[in-house]
This record gives C-alpha cells, sequence and structure tokens, in this order.
C-alpha cells in the first residue's frame, strides 16, 4: 500500500521511533507502513494521521498517476 507517511513524516523532523512511541507501534511497524509492506488497521491510521497534522486522504489515498 503506497502512502505518504515517510515523506510528511520526515517534513516535520520527526524519527521513525518518535512517531512510534506516539502511536504505539515499533518502529519496525513504521518502517514497513512507509515501504508499503505492511497494511495497518483503521485505527492505527487515524492515530498516524492525528500524530502527522494530516488527513487520512493525505497520508494513504492512492492516485494513480
Amino acid at each position: 500500500m503506497k502512502n505518504n507517511v515517510k515523506i510528511t513524516r520526515m517534513k516535520i523532523s520527526m524519527t521513525q521511533e518518535q512517531l512510534a512511541r506516539k502511536v504505539g507501534v515499533t518502529r519496525q511497524t513504521i518502517g514497513l507502513i512507509e515501504k508499503g509492506e505492511y497494511n495497518p488497521t483503521l485505527h492505527l491510521c487515524v492515530a498516524i494521521a492525528k500524530e502527522l497534522n494530516r488527513t487520512l486522504d493525505e497520508l494513504f489515498w492512492e492516485v494513480e498517476s
């Protein structure tokens, strides 16, 4: 699943570890989400969106190009 989590996280200078702690998962989980190798639950998507101050659409909506 493609997403904008990594780009958004890096723009606000937040590490994977910091985001992981704030949403209650491991750094490895955040890494897998950013690579599109793990599909997070809706609950986790909402938590990540809140921490990054973005909407679910901005982070997870896939637009075909």
